[in-house]
């Protein structure tokens, strides 16, 4: 069970209990439910507040609710245990996704992120063109409309309809004045980064160091890089007579869990029209790759082994994924860099 699974499994729960009686007929069943990575000192892996949602209205006290649907959720497959904490909060245990399943889901992934990285036919017929200056000078038209395309492309993979009825304008800051034409000065991809890695209502800064300058001080130039070395590395390994094979992995522990959690941030960023929560995703994913890519090849006369050719296929799965967040953001993933 991947925390997006968990995440419409919970949403079941709260519609079972409902319909049982269990709950109060009244009892409003969310949507959506979040569903978080348990913070440092917390119970379990995930953790979700949804019983004070629906405690309200359901007039019971939110503890009382977390333990209706602890009983349920415990009984769920892929659920190895749940708890239920402080005033109500649900944490859960799940089990360890295996690195065969992580990799197929990536390549599954990256395909619908590229295709939404083309025009989606609902789409308006400019909604991925490059983004050119506006007329004013402070570039709030600039950055309304990246934001925009990139929420409509992450609504896209997630489902939903990219009609522009269908997704209102999302409210952001414009970009300083002081910073004049930033698609000149960056380029698209650089100056795009800038404005969806702060939050919209939040005004972006730019840097000419954190931005042009090919150095891993720079989040934008380590993400790509990141996606380049995957790359490499498997043509590296292809020299060396050996390809990717899923298999289970032993010593990448972070690399696993940013990749079981890549679900969750896309369907968050979705739901909260916020492409920063991608891009954070995206940093932490290309800090693990390039700390994870040294174990990966064969060193000196050891030979390809089971362990590197699973390994390597981590790799290019966490590759995979971060070209396909970047097509969502908008941007291009080189192969090389």
């Amino acid at each position: 069970m991947t925390p997006a699974d968990l995440s419409r499994c919970v949403v079941r729960a709260v519609r079972c209990a409902v319909a049982d009686g269990e709950l109060a007929a009244g009892a409003a069943v969310p949507e959506r439910v979040v569903v978080e990575r348990t913070r440092p000192g917390g119970v379990g892996d995930y953790a979700t507040p949804v019983a004070f949602q629906v405690a309200k209205a359901a007039g019971r006290p939110p503890r009382d609710v977390a333990d209706v649907l602890a009983r349920r959720l415990g009984a769920e497959p892929g659920i190895e245990q749940v708890e239920v904490t402080g005033a109500g909060f649900l944490n859960f245990v799940l089990p360890a996704p295996s690195a065969p399943a992580l990799v197929a889901d990536a390549i599954s992934r990256d395909v619908r992120g590229r295709a939404a990285h083309a025009v989606p036919a609902a789409a308006p017929a400019d909604a991925h063109a490059a983004p050119a200056a506006p007329a004013d000078a402070g570039g709030l038209g600039l950055r309304e409309r990246v934001v925009r395309r990139s929420v409509q492309r992450l609504l896209y993979v997630q489902g939903a309809t990219t009609a522009p009825e269908y997704l209102p304008n999302v409210p952001v800051a414009p970009v300083a004045r002081r910073d004049g034409d930033v698609v000149a000065r960056y380029g698209a991809d650089a100056a795009s980064w800038a404005m969806l890695a702060t939050p919209a209502r939040e005004t972006p800064s730019f840097s000419h160091e954190q931005l042009l300058v090919q150095s891993e001080a720079g989040e934008f130039f380590r993400v790509r890089y990141a996606h380049a070395r995957s790359r490499a590395l498997v043509r590296n390994a292809e020299q060396l007579g050996f390809r990717p094979e899923a298999g289970e992995v032993d010593d990448a522990a972070a690399l696993l869990r940013l990749l079981a959690d890549h679900p969750l941030v896309l369907e968050a960023a979705a739901h909260h029209r916020a492409p920063e929560r991608l891009t954070r995703h995206l940093v932490e994913l290309a800090d693990a790759l390039l700390d994870f890519q040294y174990r990966v090849l064969p060193q000196g006369d050891e030979k390809p082994s089971a362990a590197h050719r699973a390994r390597l296929a981590l790799a290019e799965a966490a590759g995979t994924v971060l070209a396909g967040g970047l097509a969502l953001l908008g941007m291009d993933a080189p192969e090389r860099l």
